[in-house]
């Protein structure tokens, strides 16, 4: 297993919440997709969820090298869980693209939140 890169993000969880509170659902819908809303939406502590989902996109945009451009879109990068719970991370479009080009074959992600804070690692190990 060859580590190509590591990332890692730490975000507010109270930003997340008034960011999503001033734009509304419009903005949810640019940044996490369809399987994370319902995953974090109707959970108890939803915004820690929220949060964390959100550190891990940073943390995997870290991890490829690349910040927000280039044709890249927040719902390139999506976070789901495992039935064990192990969160598992999946890329498309561009993130996807750029991953190839870096001989990436897999990013490994952990997440941890509390009430106030959220914070992701990403590890991008190389293609076998």
């Amino acid at each position: 297993m060859n580590v190509i890169a590591h990332g890692v993000d730490f975000v507010e969880t109270e930003r997340i919440a008034q960011i999503v509170a001033r734009h509304g659902q419009r903005l949810v819908d640019r940044v996490f997709t369809a399987a994370e809303q319902a995953y974090c939406r109707g959970r108890a502590r939803e915004w820690e969820h929220l949060a964390g989902r959100f550190a891990s996109k940073e943390a995997v945009l870290k991890a490829l090298g690349t910040g927000w451009r280039g044709g890249i879109a927040w719902t390139d990068i999506e976070v789901t869980n495992e039935p064990s719970g192990r969160p598992v991370v999946s890329l498309s479009g561009r993130c996807s693209e750029i991953a190839r080009e870096l001989g990436i074959g897999r990013i490994l992600i952990s997440i941890s939140h509390i009430d106030t804070h959220a914070m992701a690692s990403a590890i991008a190990l190389a293609a076998e």
